[in-house]
């Protein structure tokens, strides 16, 4: 099966914990997509009702709206029933790496202000430690861009800034910098999401510690639908 389908079948199992009248946390990335077309349908077909999405990035809320789903803001509800978001890596205890796609502060806050939250991958995306696969991404204020670079330097990493196609730097839906930070495998990512957060300039990292119940994953075998409770979850 080809990554896609596997995508699609975790955000079937996942869109599965939705139940009428919730407010659902939509996150950002090309397996959320697979979850809003599935809202989308049984929304429309009514098997779920009443439910109210909120987008954590401007390309969510688009492709949202075109699927005709109802969407509202956090000012509105502070507390969503449930979350719905993917990774770009996942370690034994349901640490992840999450911003490839640029949107991990709105993911963040999603993440921090939900009562449930599900992520869905597949198996490709399981790592032993953090830092393995995928560079950790920083969401950085423009004007602090050159301090917060010799700043993540000075910590062992390998320091990008992260560009669009055409060679433009890459602006987030605040209009700030994305910085690539590849300080190769992690030994203690809550400690360094904590040097992290403590970083005047830097607004977000991509360490999410902590932050995820469900874990749902797909891969040749079947679905795997692991909970923080089974941590470690594989080794």
């Amino acid at each position: 099966m080809s990554s896609d389908t596997l995508k699609q079948q975790a955000a079937r199992f996942a869109v599965d914990l939705i139940e009428s009248g919730m407010v659902i946390g939509l996150g950002s990335g090309s397996t959320v997509k697979f979850a809003l077309a599935e809202i989308a349908s049984r929304s429309h077909s009514r098997r779920i009702e009443g439910i109210l999405g909120v987008p954590s990035s401007s390309e969510t809320q688009r492709i949202a709206r075109k699927l005709g789903l109802a969407l509202t803001s956090l000012d509105e509800h502070p507390q969503p029933d449930i979350n719905i978001d993917g990774a770009d890596e996942v370690d034994p205890q349901l640490n992840l790496i999450k911003g490839g796609g640029g949107a991990l502060l709105r993911e963040k806050v999603l993440a921090q202000s939900s009562r449930r939250n599900v992520i869905i991958v597949d198996a490709g995306k399981l790592s032993q430690r953090l830092g393995d696969r995928w560079p950790l991404p920083v969401e950085v204020l423009p004007f602090a861009s050159k301090s917060v670079e010799r700043f993540l330097m000075s910590q062992g990493a390998r320091v990008e800034i992260r560009h669009l196609a055409d060679g433009r730097p890459l602006r987030t839906d605040q209009g700030n910098t994305i910085f690539d930070a590849h300080f190769g495998p992690i030994e203690d990512p809550e400690a360094l999401a904590a040097l992290l957060s403590a970083r005047a300039g830097i607004l977000a990292n991509g360490l999410f510690i902590g932050l995820t119940d469900d874990l749902i994953v797909a891969d040749h075998a079947g679905i795997r639908h692991l909970t923080r409770t089974d941590a470690p979850v594989f080794r």
